[in-house]
C-alpha cells in the first residue's frame, strides 16, 4: 500500500501545486472572476480522470474473458505505467525551474481569448498528472486484486497532497521541495522497477515471453512469503523470493542505470539576479508559487 500512498502523494502534490499557481496568479492579477473557470477544469479533469481508471479495470475484469488476453492487458498497461512513471520523474527533474513561469504565461495567454480558454488550460494542466495517476495506480496494484488497500492508500496520499499544497499556498508550510521530488522520484523508481517486473511476468504468463518456470533464485526458506516485511517488500517494490531469471533481469536493468541517470549531479545554468528573484516567486509573494520551482538535485 505504501507504493500507491506514494502515487497519489506525488501525483496529488504535483497537481496541487499546479493549480495553486494558476489560483494566486489569479488572485495577485485581480481576476478572481475567473476561479470558476479553472475550478471547472480542474473538476473535469478529475472527473475524466477517475473515468479512465475505471474503464481500465473495467476492460481487464470484464470484456478480456480468457485469462492469457487478460495477463497481456495488464503486460502492456504495466510496461506503458512505467513510461509514465519515467518520463513524469526526468520531467519534473528538467522542468521545476521554469514552471511557474510557464504556466503564468499560459494562463496570461488564456485570459486574453475568454472564460472557455481558461477552464481548458485548466484543465490541460490537471489532466496529465490524473491519467498517469490512474494508470500507474492499476499498474502498482494489480498484485492485490480484491483489496481495497491500495485504493485507500492512493486516496490518502492524495488527500495529504492537498493539504500540503493548502497549506504552503496559505505560507503556514514551507518544506524543500527539491529533496521532496529527489526522494520520491527515486522510490517511483524502485516502485516502476518492481511494476516492469510484474509486467514482465503477465508477459510471461501469457506465453510472450519464455522462461515462465526458469526461477533466477529461489529464497523462500530465508524470505517467507507469509511474513510482514516480505509482504511489505512485494508491495513496495514487488521483490519476490523466487522470481524468474527474465524478471530479475528487468528489475535490475531498469532500476540501477535509471536511478544512476537520475541522482547524477546536474550541472545548474548561471542565471541573472532578475531571473532568481522571478523563479523564486518574489513576483507573486506566495510560497506555493516559489515552492513549485526547486532547484534540481
Amino acid at each position: 500500500m505504501f507504493a500507491t500512498y506514494l502515487i497519489g502523494l506525488r501525483e496529488g502534490l504535483e497537481a496541487t501545486l499546479v493549480v495553486s499557481i494558476l489560483v494566486a496568479f489569479l488572485v495577485k492579477s485581480q481576476r478572481r472572476d475567473r476561479l470558476p473557470q479553472v475550478w471547472a477544469g480542474v473538476g473535469l479533469a478529475v472527473a475524466l480522470s477517475v473515468l479512465f481508471g475505471w474503464l481500465i479495470e473495467y476492460t481487464s475484469t470484464s470484456l478480456l474473458a480468457r485469462s492469457e488476453d487478460r495477463e497481456l492487458f495488464e503486460a502492456i498497461t504495466s510496461v506503458a505505467a512505467v513510461v509514465f512513471v519515467t518520463w513524469m520523474i526526468f520531467w519534473m527533474r528538467r522542468a521545476a525551474r521554469t514552471i511557474a513561469g510557464e504556466l503564468r504565461g499560459k494562463l496570461t495567454e488564456a485570459l486574453a481569448v475568454g472564460s472557455l480558454a481558461v477552464a481548458g488550460m485548466a484543465f490541460l494542466a490537471v489532466i496529465r498528472e490524473g491519467l498517469e495517476t490512474a494508470l500507474i495506480f492499476y499498474s502498482a496494484a494489480q498484485g492485490a486484486a480484491g483489496d481495497s488497500g491500495p485504493l485507500l492508500a492512493l486516496i490518502g496520499g492524495i488527500v495529504t497532497a492537498v493539504v500540503l499544497g493548502a497549506l504552503l499556498y496559505a505560507s503556514a508550510l514551507r518544506i524543500n521541495l527539491s529533496k521532496f521530488f529527489t526522494w520520491t522520484g527515486a522510490l517511483l523508481i524502485l516502485v516502476a522497477a518492481g511494476i516492469l517486473k510484474y509486467g514482465v511476468h503477465d508477459f510471461q504468463e501469457a506465453g510472450v515471453l519464455p522462461g515462465l518456470n526458469d526461477l533466477a533464485f529461489d529464497i523462500t526458506s530465508a524470505l517467507d512469503p507469509t511474513t510482514w516485511y516480505a509482504a511489505l517488500l512485494a508491495g513496495m517494490f514487488n521483490v519476490t523470493p523466487a522470481p524468474t531469471v527474465l524478471e530479475t533481469i528487468a528489475w535490475v536493468g531498469y532500476a540501477v542505470p535509471v536511478l544512476l541517470l537520475f541522482l547524477r549531479p546536474t550541472r545548474r545554468k548561471p542565471t541573472s539576479t532578475a531571473t532568481t528573484g522571478t523563479e523564486r516567486g518574489a513576483d507573486t509573494g506566495t510560497e506555493a508559487e516559489a515552492a513549485t520551482t526547486p532547484q534540481p538535485a
